[in-house]
């Protein structure tokens, strides 16, 4: 047999009682008996309605053994003890232990309770003598009259107790466990219902009856009492006990119970079975680590409300052992009964019902979503419930508000069990912090935050992270924020339940736009962030026009060339030269040396149009804003731009080459005709080539610029400047017919683009062959006269006839020219056409809009049909309007 704790409380009560005296164990032992009842004495007030009741039966029993001095006494002492305690139940909250150090032992270790007890209908001699077998399981009831006297027999040299001073006890102690009933609940003293029987009776074991089945036993009231407390711990009685098949506690079939009693202890017994529900669930997390710090406040907060329900229990217990100890009946009016206990424990149970429907809804769930679970509960309507599960969520949030608020004031995220609603990726290098090392986890999003909420969390802690990895500004959050840390977690766990849109929303807003606004002003006045939007707007979407026309000029013979002999640091000579003739010389160095030339991959037969790019360098933390994605969409963008911006060019070549061979080619009238008509398709292609510049420049870069600039001085922060610079991206590339849905129309337009460079070269081909037609006929004119200036006849009859089968040779080829260039034009008005059907089927309604200025003269609705019926259709759905 185990030794006793040398720690415990019996034995340094025991050894203090014999340091005192000064003798051995054996001889201390009436006082040490005494010792514990001292120890054990109850401070049990009455509730305040049943204090008279109580004085008045005690002088009435004083009055009856004729102790008329004593009851004058007792009045008098009892008015002066009125005068001055005026609230007994305060006195009684004040001497309840409350803190920690001081939690009763039941609470402690409710399962070490013996279950060897004894009948309460033992003879009073067993139950005096077992005063000190219940060592210190009865500290935590007090009195408020201090003490009970020591008894008589207990001092050394003196008898045992009078008759009388038994009785007169039974009537001090008639009361003492009202206090255990609620401000609230009505007195269950005052009165004895009729028909109930008697304490006598409901202690005694009746005898069984002849009709009784075999070995059952009639059960009393008493031991069901006491088998019910020890249920309420989840530890088995000896009549009750728990039903793994059936997961309840049951009544054991042996036990002879009539059914009201069963009944009743089956409703008191489902108390054991939610403790034992919730105290599973504490049991089997409180050891899980990876449960996180939610988790364990969850468990701590369903710990905190079990301790409470051990008070209660404790109560009980020690209820029932002083009436067991100290030998006396109390009398049915103080007694514990199972209807006493199912009122005492309504409150509790409807607690413990809340607490194990939060267990059953929180299983499988952590962190965020732990917490989400239980803000649900607290959308209900009665108020105590409500009450309950808010003090456990102002709890469980705690470490919510804890990893919060580091994040927003501190940029640190030490979320080690993935609880916390932001998650990091370490494997994410630097330049791309901004885009993929942050994100939400959006089952984690308490739901008592907004998830406008959530994203300025997120945006706070990383635009802390971004200044200080990526633009290496180390200034501390806390200047940065001008609102000071908060140093009261609970009480903002309180105000984000009570006010979410002042107190916490207030908090969040503030560090949101303080940190934000500081790093929207590092980017433009650190890193220039709005200059390099311009100068991409100038450089690559080409709005600097005097600059684009200058290097189209010098780059024309080098770009002629086939594309496989280029050289990339030629054309940079030749673009710094670019530079330095025009307007772009005024702008910054650091703009200037960002702006380089790339050369595209060559494809066999490729010229040096074909392949040219402008390119501008973007790091550091413009790149955020200039993604690698961004850059590849400019490519295509300016590209397109420059293709188109080059039939322009040639277009104005072509024009200008009319010009010049219109007074040259005078004296050729044949040739009057092709120069014509070259002239008539050329127009028709500068209209087109005009329309189109004009639509992409101002109805899609410049309104598309304008939009993200004022967009850009109203973000509030990096993300909506790069919301606004995806969708300007987005809108270029859709609008000049760049995108996957618009791949027809650009085929189209391409094929037209090529139709003008073929015009180009087949108008260069005729003129060439015009000029030396022309060139030909001017030195058989100059020999001519040279010839006859020197008296000789001008031409010979062979070289007559030479020279004239030559001019019916080139007026022979007129024809062919024309043949040529009106093959050329049916190609290209066909091209147009479907171009034009394309763009009237547009979903875009600017594009409907280019197809009316494209064929402002109506030429090819009148000859497509299909042009017919849908421009005149929506021409007269617009003339309505």
């Amino acid at each position: 047999m185990a030794t006793p704790d040398q720690k415990s409380p019996n034995v340094l009560l025991q050894s203090l009682c014999c340091r005192i005296l000064g003798r051995s164990e054996a001889d201390v032992a009436q006082q040490f008996q005494y010792a514990v009842r001292v120890i054990g004495s109850n401070f049990a007030p009455t509730v305040e309605r049943d204090e008279f009741l109580v004085a008045e039966k005690i002088k009435k029993e004083l009055t009856r053994q004729r102790r008329e001095a004593d009851a004058a006494l007792f009045s008098e002492l009892h008015r002066k003890l009125h005068s001055q305690v005026s609230n007994y139940a305060t006195l009684f909250a004040q001497a309840l232990p409350r803190d920690a150090h001081s939690t009763p032992y039941y609470y402690a270790r409710p399962q070490t309770l013996p279950l060897n007890y004894q009948e309460r209908s033992a003879p009073s001699a067993q139950s005096s003598g077992s005063l000190g077998s219940s060592g210190i399981s009865s500290i935590g009831v007090h009195t408020l009259n201090g003490p009970t006297p020591p008894p008589p027999s207990l001092l050394p040299g003196q008898s045992h107790l009078g008759p009388g001073t038994g009785d007169c006890l039974r009537q001090q102690l008639g009361a003492r466990l009202a206090w255990t009933l609620p401000a609230s609940q009505p007195s269950l003293q005052t009165t004895t219902s009729k028909g109930v029987p008697s304490a006598a009776s409901r202690s005694m074991t009746r005898p069984r009856r002849d009709g009784d089945a075999g070995g059952a036993v009639e059960v009393t009231e008493a031991a069901l009492v006491r088998d019910i407390l020890y249920v309420f711990q989840g530890i088995d009685g000896r009549n009750i006990k728990m039903s793994s098949a059936d997961n309840c506690y049951k009544v054991e079939g042996k036990a002879n119970l009539n059914k009201s009693l069963r009944d009743t202890a089956m409703r008191l017994a489902e108390l054991g079975w939610l403790h034992n529900k919730i105290r599973k669930y504490t049991d089997q997390r409180s050891l899980d680590r990876s449960f996180g710090l939610v988790g364990q406040s969850f468990c701590a907060a369903l710990h905190q409300e079990l301790k409470e329900y051990y008070r209660l229990l404790s109560v009980l217990h020690s209820q029932l052992q002083l009436e067991d100890d100290q030998g006396v009946n109390l009398g049915f009016e103080s007694s514990l009964t199972l209807r006493r206990l199912l009122v005492w424990t309504y409150d509790p149970k409807i607690r413990l019902k809340t607490l194990a429907a939060l267990v059953d809804h929180c299983q499988g769930r952590k962190g965020g979503e732990l917490a989400s679970a239980v803000h649900a509960y607290t959308k209900t309507g009665d108020p105590s419930m409500r009450s309950l599960v808010q003090h456990i969520l102002s709890l469980v949030s705690h470490p919510v508000l804890s990893f919060l608020y580091r994040w927003i004031y501190d940029g640190e995220l030490e979320d080690t069990h993935h609880e916390f609603f932001v998650a990091s990726d370490p494997t994410v290098k630097t330049d791309r912090l901004w885009h993929d090392k942050y994100t939400l986890r959006t089952s984690m999003i308490p739901s008592f935050m907004t998830m406008d909420q959530s994203r300025k969390v997120l945006l706070i802690g990383k635009s802390i992270n971004f200044l200080h990895q990526v633009c290496h500004d180390q200034t501390p959050p806390t200047k940065m924020i001008a609102v000071p840390r908060s140093a009261e977690p609970l009480q903002d766990a309180a105000d984000l339940f009570t006010d979410l849109e002042n107190a916490f929303q207030g908090k969040i807003d503030a560090a949101y736009f303080e940190t934000s606004k500081y790093l929207l002003d590092v980017l433009n006045r650190k890193y220039s962030l709005l200059d390099h939007m311009q100068a991409v707007r100038r450089y690559l979407l080409l709005g600097q026009g005097d600059f684009i026309r200058h290097l189209m000029d010098l780059l024309k013979p080098e770009l002629a060339r086939p594309a496989t002999t280029l050289y990339q640091h030629n054309l940079t000579g030749i673009l710094e030269t670019a530079v330095r003739a025009t307007n772009a010389q005024f702008d910054s160095p650091e703009i200037l040396k960002r702006l380089d030339v790339r050369l595209l991959e060559v494809s066999p037969g490729d010229t040096g149009w074909d392949v040219f790019s402008l390119d501008y360098h973007v790091d550091g933390p413009i790149a955020t804003v200039f993604t690698r994605e961004c850059m590849s969409h400019y490519l295509r963008v300016f590209n397109f731009l420059w293709r188109a911006k080059r039939m322009e060019y040639i277009l104005t070549d072509i024009r200008k080459g009319h010009m010049c061979n219109a007074k040259l080619l005078r004296s050729l009238p044949e040739f009057s005709g092709v120069l014509h008509h070259c002239h008539i398709l050329a127009s028709e292609m500068v209209h087109f080539i005009h329309q189109m510049q004009y639509y992409i420049t101002f109805e899609v870069l410049e309104c598309s610029w304008d939009e993200l600039w004022n967009q850009v001085q109203q973000a509030q922060d990096l993300d909506h400047i790069i919301a606004a610079h995806e969708a300007f991206l987005g809108t270029v590339i859709s609008r000049c017919l760049l995108d996957s849905d618009s791949r027809a129309l650009l085929n189209q337009l391409r094929a037209v683009f090529d139709q003008i460079i073929e015009l180009q070269s087949t108008q260069d081909a005729i003129c060439r062959a015009a000029l030396e037609e022309l060139q030909r006929r001017l030195q058989f004119e100059d020999k001519k006269k040279q010839r006859e200036a020197e008296g000789q006849w001008g031409v010979t009859a062979a070289e007559e006839e030479q020279e004239n089968q030559r001019i019916r040779e080139f007026r022979e080829s007129i024809p062919k020219m024309c043949s040529q260039l009106r093959i050329l034009t049916h190609f290209y008005q066909g091209v147009v056409q479907q171009f034009l059907v394309l763009l009237t089927t547009s979903s875009d309604e600017s594009l409907r809009f280019l197809s009316f200025r494209l064929d402002f003269n109506e030429h090819y609705r009148a000859r497509e049909p299909r042009l017919r019926v849908s421009l005149g259709a929506r021409g007269r759905r617009s003339s309505h309007t």
